[in-house]
């Protein structure tokens, strides 16, 4: 499997006599292919530097499937050697998603799931939903979402929810411990209701109408209200301003609050929100470092923001030369990036998807933003450079998780018997790609893919959806799925240890700015 390998002779030579891996081959003088040596050192050095003792040597097979209803969680989805696998429910309603703990990474008691089902016709699709990590129980907190997919829980004590459809918008939820069966009424008005056909309207649940309009996924949400997300479009799509397939692909945006917060406060109210109000922006990407200068082949390097208008953000973005990629999907902030010249700045990543079958392999670009409250189109706030680069058997990235503690990023694709592989982050050495990636786990239901991957803050205990998969009779629940009575497959994996990895806060993203 021909992983992202950085140059690294030293280190490989090292680690090949520590190892006692051989540097040429058995039978004779030849040396070894050097990429095939990096990658046996990354499966032989596994224990530490991911935490687990061996990777999987390749994805699963047919010769791997068990059916669903009699499939333990084991043989839902293989393993490296050392982790652990158990359900935490079996009755999530279908198609589940994104994921985010509450009250907090750090001490949960629930997961809080998108449920990415299109709205039915009267609204009674499950559109949020509750799970109680220590006994499963799934509640739904809101109806009539449209492909619920992106969400996130807010430092201010809040969850933001959002769609991924053309018109996808975001709603934010207070108390969703206490907030049950609410109902979106309109999508187009933002009405929201306390109950389904109730005409009182909800008090917990408001739909966030500054927030740019789009196809959601992937976003972060900073303590000050600033938010980052991409707009999951691929390159082509028709677009009915322009009358054209020429459109640049999904624009990356950023929410900027009217009322940044300024302190660690909780808020009682959803008017308190910093969401309540801003300006969208739309990330342009400069082929110049002194000016803008946007266009195809611009993807990568310093970038500012251009002013978008919220309802119409992906028409604006395209007619304001915001810079297109091959539809971003999961969008995730690096927890051990710090620059001690700027305390501010942060570092984000993003799936780029890509086609495997135009043989675009995806990557994951990361950038730096300096300035996150700042927007501004003649200030170059961002810097922008690939990470990771997919190949034949590694591709089609969606979801994201960034490892605390560690800070190694494991990436999650989106196709049959589909694989999430872990990605070391980058180390001492010239380039600023990671390190290296190895397979972590791969879901055996060929109709099923893994999705809503995330670590807790110990960074020993995940989660991951089995998505859209087989559905036996057995495991049909109309009460979690009120439309089609599907389920999906929540589980938890444990066995990651963090002692010994190698995890220290980067100081800088572009090494060649030292």
């Amino acid at each position: 499997m021909n992983f992202p390998q950085a140059n690294k002779l030293a280190l490989a030579v090292g680690l090949a006599l520590a190892s006692g891996t051989g540097l040429v081959q058995a039978d004779d003088d030849t040396p070894r292919d050097f990429g095939m040596m990096v990658q046996d050192l990354l499966h032989a050095q596994s224990d530490r530097l991911f935490g687990f003792k061996k990777p999987l040597e390749q994805s699963a097979t047919e010769y791997d499937y068990v059916p669903r209803e009699l499939a333990s969680a084991h043989q839902r989805i293989l393993l490296a050697k050392g982790l652990k696998a158990e359900f935490i429910t079996r009755s999530l309603g279908t198609s589940g998603d994104f994921i985010a703990f509450w009250p907090s990474a750090e001490q949960y008691s629930h997961l809080i799931v998108c449920i990415e089902q299109g709205r039915a016709a009267d609204g009674r699709n499950a559109g949020v939903q509750r799970v109680d990590v220590a006994t499963g129980a799934v509640e739904t907190i809101v109806y009539g979402m449209s492909r619920c997919d992106g969400i996130r829980t807010t430092d201010w004590g809040t969850v933001l929810a959002t769609e991924e459809t053309t018109d996808g918008r975001a709603y934010e939820i207070i108390d969703p411990l206490n907030t049950t069966g609410h109902w979106i009424a309109d999508r187009s008005t933002g009405d929201v209701r306390d109950a389904i056909d109730s005409l009182n309207p909800s008090q917990n649940i408001v739909q966030r109408q500054a927030l740019p309009t789009m196809s959601w996924e992937g976003l972060i949400v900073l303590p000050s209200g600033v938010v980052i997300a991409g707009d999951e479009l691929r390159p082509g799509s028709y677009d009915n301003d322009f009358g054209t397939r020429d459109t640049d692909g999904g624009a990356i945006f950023k929410f900027v609050p009217a009322m940044p917060r300024m302190d660690d406060s909780m808020i009682n109210h959803l008017d308190d929100s910093p969401l309540a109000s801003g300006a969208t922006y739309a990330m342009q990407v400069s082929c110049r470092d002194n000016r803008q200068q946007f266009g195809q082949g611009c993807e990568i390097g310093n970038a500012a923001w251009v002013g978008v208008n919220a309802l119409d953000a992906r028409m604006d973005a395209n007619r304001n030369g915001a810079t297109g990629y091959y539809r971003p999907e999961d969008l995730e902030m690096d927890p051990l990036f710090h620059d001690e010249e700027n305390p501010a700045a942060i570092r984000f990543c993003v799936a780029n998807t890509g086609n495997e079958g135009a043989k675009n392999y995806a990557e994951v670009l990361c950038g730096v933003d300096s300035d996150p409250l700042l927007a501004d189109n003649d200030i170059r706030s961002v810097v922008v450079n690939r990470f990771v680069e997919g190949d034949m058997e590694f591709n089609s990235f969606d979801n994201l998780g960034f490892q605390p503690m560690t800070g190694n990023l494991y990436v999650i694709e989106d196709h049959k018997y589909g694989d999430i592989i872990g990605c070391l982050s980058d180390g001492e050495d010239r380039d600023i790609k990671s390190d290296g990636c190895v397979r972590m786990a791969s879901v055996t239901d060929p109709a099923a893919e893994p999705t809503g991957f995330i670590f807790d803050a110990t960074g020993e205990t995940a989660y991951v959806i089995v998505q859209h998969g087989e559905q036996p009779a057995e495991l049909l629940d109309y009460a979690s799925n009120p439309v089609n009575g599907r389920t999906d497959d929540l589980i938890k994996v444990t066995g990651f240890k963090v002692k010994g990895q190698k995890h220290e806060k980067r100081s800088k993203h572009d090494k060649h700015d030292k």
